[in-house]
């Protein structure tokens, strides 16, 4: 008999019936695309017909959000269901920009937060006459349809008026954040040969003015293809002169904004991978498959409304930040911070969400592990708006799901997987549905996922490959400088041509929910039995002497495998043989007595991308023996030197 987990929230019956999918369902019964009694059917039904129906459920869509989009007459939602080269509502048009801007009035939509205490509001009104006048100024420059504008910025409204302007115009929009060096972002943004830089001054962080004048500088003349610069002064208002136009010049006269009608997968964006062993992938996607995947995934898989108060901690660089803006096509505020989450103290982002009344908080995995590891009074805040907490960038340990149960039980706390490959998720929350800790609740909307054994069998309740069987309209539809679509077809389908692998590993359950076990790529196999390393991450941050952690799994020559664990000790600690012995236990009682590692290694620091994911496929790779510059790229590592000691190590 299966053990069936006992959930750490259910949802309140007055939550179910308020909530955005609810009205949904009904939606859906009173125009006759679902039949009579389905206002209420369980979620595993609508998500069943959602994946057997796509054009029903994705043209319900367009209906129900009210979506200003064209079509001819007769046209299809799908015209073709290849992977990849799905053609979504084939000649139909709109702007993601139009979409955004319908919601008009003296209500907020954004609000900026600078951790030094500074706050800033604009009203839908606001942002209108902004975006109108960038709009306006980006046309005197000769941008329009095609062209590519580029940010280098930080979390700012700023970079949404210019982005929602760019989006108007039917020109493309890229962005990194300020703590990239000028090459790190010259190596993503100079793909794309924009024609306008939109750069800040510099940002906040730690308790510190971060000028990145001089950096704005030198990224400016890595890109030979601009024609002119727009400046922000977030840290000095005066920042600007002789290096190109002042933001605040050109948005102190509002203009109405008028949106360009596009194709519906007219490029909207340009996100990047992590670029962690090579040049990072420019990842495209149009304005009509963003719309509809955004709105779905905020209304009814967040639960966001207009009158919802949004933040989800973020940087221009990662897809969050696009996901956070995906806030206003619903009307709803969103919430942006500039500035450190653990600054002044721990809590800080907790703090905010007391301070703004966040509906919904969004952060890492990382940031909740942090929150559980020093047990932080939550008690103490008057966090009564909050509804729902968000969590992804990495599997959320069990424990520490736990922990925020307990310490806010009234909170729904929902995970996600994903990826800036699609710019949202394929897994997350359901307000309709009980949470378990360790687990995602349910594969989103319209997602047809499953896990796949190594014959490409689909598995429930083992291990397997998280696999995509259908298109869905945020797939990219292309990837920069790939112009037969190769590298393309190599990332998501070489290993089962017309399917999507996303790369994890993960179980589904009996009940449907998810299990993300952690990169396939970065999988302990020993001795046959495959394990994720998220799980052991999970047994090791429990240890208050460690304060960061990297494992992997080497296959040696002669058939060996070498499975080491590197630590890094917390601050006043030390991690002596008796921590090690404890480690070790606690890996093999709690865990698999196969995966206990071989050895346990102190290091000074470890690697991660920039936006903090741990780099263990690269530091594989120098074990393995590649030199550190082919086995990583420096410009997307935080620390670059933390690469070296592996070197060291491998010898």
């Amino acid at each position: 008999m299966t053990t069936q987990p006992h959930p750490a929230w259910t949802p309140p019956a007055d939550l179910v019936e308020a909530s955005v999918l609810r009205d949904y369902q009904a939606w859906l019964v009173a125009h006759g695309l679902r039949p009579a009694g389905a206002e209420t059917e369980p979620y595993a039904d609508l998500h069943r017909w959602s994946v057997e129906r796509p054009e029903e459920f994705w043209g319900s869509l367009v209906d129900y959000f009210d979506v200003p989009l064209e079509r001819p007459p007769g046209a299809p939602v799908l015209g073709s269901r290849a992977m990849p080269g799905a053609q979504w509502f084939p000649g139909s048009t709109l702007n993601y920009a139009d979409v955004v801007l319908r919601h008009r009035g003296d209500g907020v939509a954004v609000v900026l937060v600078v951790e030094d205490g500074t706050r800033a509001e604009l009203t839908w009104e606001d942002l209108r006459g902004r975006v109108g006048a960038v709009a306006g100024w980006l046309r005197e420059q000769g941008v329009g349809p095609g062209d590519r504008v580029a940010g280098y910025l930080p979390n700012l409204p700023a970079a949404v008026v210019c982005f929602l302007a760019t989006a108007s115009l039917g020109a493309t929009w890229s962005a990194c954040s300020m703590e990239y060096s000028p090459a790190g972002a010259a190596d993503r943004l100079a793909q794309l040969d924009p024609v306008v830089l939109v750069t800040a001054d510099g940002y906040h962080f730690g308790g510190r003015r971060h000028d990145r004048t001089a950096e704005a500088d030198q990224l400016a003349a890595a890109l030979p293809s601009l024609r002119a610069r727009l400046l922000v002064g977030h840290l000095d208002p005066a920042a600007g002169g002789a290096r190109g136009a002042s933001y605040d010049e050109v948005v102190a006269t509002p203009v109405e904004p008028a949106p360009l009608p596009v194709p519906f997968d007219h490029p909207l964006w340009v996100l990047y991978s992590s670029g962690t062993t090579g040049r990072p992938k420019g990842i495209v996607h149009g304005h009509g498959g963003i719309v509809l995947e955004h709105l779905k995934w905020a209304a009814l898989h967040l639960d966001l409304r207009s009158g919802s108060r949004f933040h989800w901690f973020t940087t221009t660089s990662w897809m969050m930040w696009n996901a956070q803006v995906a806030g206003l096509l619903l009307g709803a505020t969103i919430v942006l911070y500039d500035g450190s989450p653990t600054w002044p103290a721990p809590d800080a982002t907790w703090r905010l969400a007391e301070a703004e009344r966040l509906t919904y908080l969004g952060t890492s995995a990382a940031y909740l592990a942090g929150s559980h590891k020093q047990d932080l009074d939550l008690a103490g805040l008057d966090l009564a708006s909050l509804v729902g907490v968000g969590s992804t960038g990495s599997p959320l340990p069990e424990s520490t799901a736990a922990w925020v149960n307990e310490r806010l039980p009234a909170v729904w706390l929902a995970s996600a997987t994903g990826g800036t490959d699609v710019c949202s998720a394929f897994a997350g929350g359901v307000a309709t549905l009980p949470a378990v800790p360790g687990e995602i609740q349910a594969p989103l909307l319209g997602v047809a996922l499953e896990s796949w054994d190594t014959e490409g069998r689909p598995v429930v309740g083992d291990v397997g490959e998280m696999v995509v069987t259908a298109p869905i309209p945020s797939m990219p539809v292309l990837f920069w400088d790939d112009p037969d679509g190769s590298r393309y077809a190599d990332a998501y389908f070489s290993t089962w041509p017309g399917v999507w692998r996303h790369g994890d590993f993960v179980t589904v359950t009996e009940r449907g929910s998810l299990v993300v076990h952690g990169r396939s790529d970065a999988t302990m196999n020993r001795y046959g039995v495959r394990m994720g390393s998220a799980e052991i991450y999970e047994v090791v941050d429990a240890f208050g002497e460690v304060a960061d952690s990297l494992v992997i799994g080497l296959e040696e020559p002669g058939g060996g495998y070498w499975m080491p664990l590197f630590v890094v000790a917390a601050p006043g600690a030390v991690v002596d043989d008796d921590v090690v012995a404890r480690l070790r236990a606690a890996i093999r009682t709690d865990l698999s007595p196969r995966h206990v590692p071989d050895d346990v290694v102190v290091v000074d620091r470890l690697p991660h991308t920039l936006t903090g994911k741990r780099m263990e496929v690269p530091v594989k790779r120098i074990l393995s023996g590649l030199p550190p510059e082919e086995a990583a790229n420096a410009k997307s590592v935080d620390d670059p030197t933390a690469l070296e000691q592996f070197v060291a190590l491998r010898r």
